[in-house]
């Protein structure tokens, strides 16, 4: 007999179990169909052991100036292996708290690869389920081209299996999760090379930022290779790596080749030519600003869309989307304009609302746009003086906020008040009517002229 329920989760990354969570909420006899561990690419191979890595880097850098305020401390002596261990420690109680909420929830958890048997129904590990309502959030996997000698490099999922620090690291790859990983291994005390197919990274955030960064990694160490393609990658006689460029340019005995060029959505294992659901020439599963798919009754929220791969905006939709079916919420939905971001890099960049570019496209000769660029009073006794830069982009007479863009210390947590500064529609005046914290960089936000 099959197993009857309101709604089906394929996938329990953090969309999918937040759709399961509260629709389950609201009543909903709930199931969720999972092959791998709880939490998605975000709790175990993203954001989140991301984010302790990061921190490590910190540290790294806090160790580093700790000599400028006078402490008698030096940055050797990290040991790899026992951060990972109490990394992997920290994940492994996320995953447990992942089950104990669904059980509390009484959702019912089956563990294996969920396939589509028809439009209304799952298959897992040969079990039927069937449901009135079925939602796809399945994510996404990192991609690895097709040259000699790929499958010798590893992937951000690598990365975070790796029981030592690298000492030479080769890494591909032009987005956040390239530069965030050239981030960290250079802070931990890698050499780093960071091979870009274009000229420049994190190619649709304002350029501001990007120039900034670049500089910044440059004179961290981080050696960048512009406009360049990879070849081939083979493994020499001692065991490492010799990689070959499209310049012919050789580098040799790499011990860690990390692919980094984008990700592709798990679409292809799930019998989607049972449901007559099909994907776009890049993969993904299209649907309109409800989460509707092309087939009714069918749904799919996060990374296996398209549109903003960003965790929060994966749990943001799939609770509208629960919100709407099981909660007499008709018109809930996300609206994807003004999503904030940060990128994890050192330092840190944090993102809301249109770049410059874009604002110039959307409101031509409107758009005024207002800069700082200082050094964070953090290194103000230090050598060592990275440039923070807060930028500010207004349109129209009355000088909306129509963009805010940060790189520094602090950026990726001063970001957060001011998207809802953007969101509920504030203008410059604003921002100057209000009383400065200071010393701090966040200020600077508030004092632009």
């Amino acid at each position: 007999m099959k197993q009857q329920f309101d709604l089906i989760v394929i996938g329990a990354g953090s969309g999918g179990i937040a759709t399961a969570r509260r629709a389950a909420a609201h009543g909903a006899r709930v199931a969720i169909v999972e092959h791998g561990r709880l939490g998605g690419t975000c709790v175990n191979v993203g954001c989140v052991p991301k984010k302790v890595m990061w921190n490590a880097a910190a540290l790294s850098h806090g160790l580093e100036m700790a000599g400028d305020y006078g402490f008698a401390v030096s940055r050797g002596g990290f040991d790899w292996s026992v951060m990972k261990q109490k990394r992997d420690a920290y994940i492994e109680r996320l995953n447990g708290i992942y089950q104990r909420n669904l059980e509390l929830d009484e959702i019912s958890v089956y563990r294996g690869p969920g396939r589509f048997a028809g439009p209304n129904e799952v298959e897992v590990n040969g079990e039927l389920l069937q449901g009135r309502h079925i939602v796809i959030a399945t994510g996404g996997r990192p991609q690895v081209p097709d040259i000699p000698g790929a499958e010798l490099g590893i992937t951000s999922d690598g990365f975070f299996e790796l029981e030592q620090r690298p000492a030479r690291t080769v890494i591909v790859g032009a987005g956040y999760i390239a530069v965030e990983l050239a981030g960290v291994l250079n802070s931990l005390g890698s050499d780093v090379t960071l091979i870009l197919r274009k000229q420049t990274f994190l190619r649709s955030f304002d350029a501001t930022l990007r120039e900034a960064l670049m500089e910044e990694m440059i004179n961290s160490g981080v050696n960048i290779l512009h406009s360049t393609h990879m070849s081939s990658i083979r493994k020499q006689d001692n065991g490492l790596l010799h990689v070959v460029s499209s310049h012919n340019e050789d580098i040799h005995d790499v011990d860690c080749f990390i692919w980094a060029i984008g990700r592709t959505s798990n679409t292809d294992a799930i019998g989607l030519e049972s449901t007559g659901i099909e994907v776009n020439e890049d993969g993904f599963i299209e649907t309109d600003e409800f989460q509707n798919t092309a087939v009714a009754g069918i749904y799919a929220v996060g990374d296996i869309t398209g549109r903003a791969a960003l965790t929060p905006v994966a749990i943001a939709a799939g609770r509208r989307l629960a919100d709407r079916l099981f909660n007499n919420q008709p018109q809930a939905k996300l609206d994807y304009q003004n999503i904030p971001s940060v990128v994890f890099s050192h330092p840190p960049i944090g993102t809301v609302g249109l770049t410059e570019d874009a604002a110039r496209e959307r409101y031509g000769d409107q758009v005024k746009v207002y800069q700082s660029r200082f050094t964070n009073m953090l290194h103000a006794m230090s050598e060592h003086k990275p440039k923070s830069v807060m930028k500010l982009i207004t349109a129209g007479a009355k000088e909306k906020v129509v963009g805010v863009h940060a790189i520094g210390d602090g950026a990726d947590e001063i970001i957060q008040g001011f998207a809802v500064a953007l969101n509920m529609g504030a203008h410059k005046a604003d921002l100057d009517n209000t009383v400065a914290i200071h010393p701090t960089a966040a200020e600077e936000l508030v004092l632009l002229r």
